[in-house]
């Protein structure tokens, strides 16, 4: 049986390194997480997180890239169940919103991820959400569903409306209570686009 490839070895020490730190990171939280300690819990060395990932931030980043992309994975598939575009699109904006329940996505994303990357709006995973949605509000503006407004100033206010909402719940003392109102206050203001018959 041959052995690994330098790039299969170099791939899995990337994985090991993403695992400790999201780990770390929803346990501890991104500033009480030790690099040292991270990189002793898989048997490896600081020097393999700088050559994968530069520094603790850009590891932070990665960590947020990877939770972000597995969020949009799943507000689409619980989008896809849904019977037209508009209800999939609200399912999708409402799924997002109820992930910030969940304390990985909490401590990483909503609360550490803003405060030690910035502007979450300028993330990589956020675009690449927001380039989907582009997507799927020109389509319901060329079917008549939605008002003929900019298709992407309606998506970045959708996107940026389930963000800021998400970002209400981790921060918030009784998210249950407060996801109940940010979810009907974000389907109040996205049918406001729909046109009526």
């Amino acid at each position: 049986m041959a052995g690994k490839t330098r790039a299969e070895m170099m791939e899995e020490t990337r994985l090991k390194l993403l695992q400790a730190a999201r780990k770390a990171f929803a346990e501890k939280g991104y500033a009480a997480s030790s690099m040292d300690e991270l990189t002793a819990d898989v048997g490896l060395t600081r020097g393999a997180l700088y050559h994968h990932f530069g520094d603790k931030q850009q590891l932070l980043a990665a960590v947020v890239n990877e939770i972000d992309a597995e969020m949009a994975a799943r507000a689409q598939e619980i989008g896809s169940s849904e019977a037209n575009d508009w209800d999939a699109l609200m399912a999708e904006g409402v799924a997002y919103i109820e992930m910030a329940l969940q304390p990985e996505v909490q401590r990483i994303v909503l609360l550490d991820g803003p405060a030690f990357l910035g502007d979450p709006a300028q993330w990589p995973s956020q675009n690449a959400c927001l380039k989907a949605s582009v997507e799927k509000v020109t389509g319901l503006i060329e079917t008549g569903v939605i008002k003929p407004v900019d298709a992407e100033a309606a998506a970045r206010l959708l996107n940026g409306a389930a963000l800021n909402a998400a970002l209400w719940i981790a921060a918030s003392n009784e998210p249950q209570v407060v996801l109940g109102k940010a979810a009907a206050a974000f389907r109040a203001l996205a049918t406001g686009m729909l046109v009526k018959s």
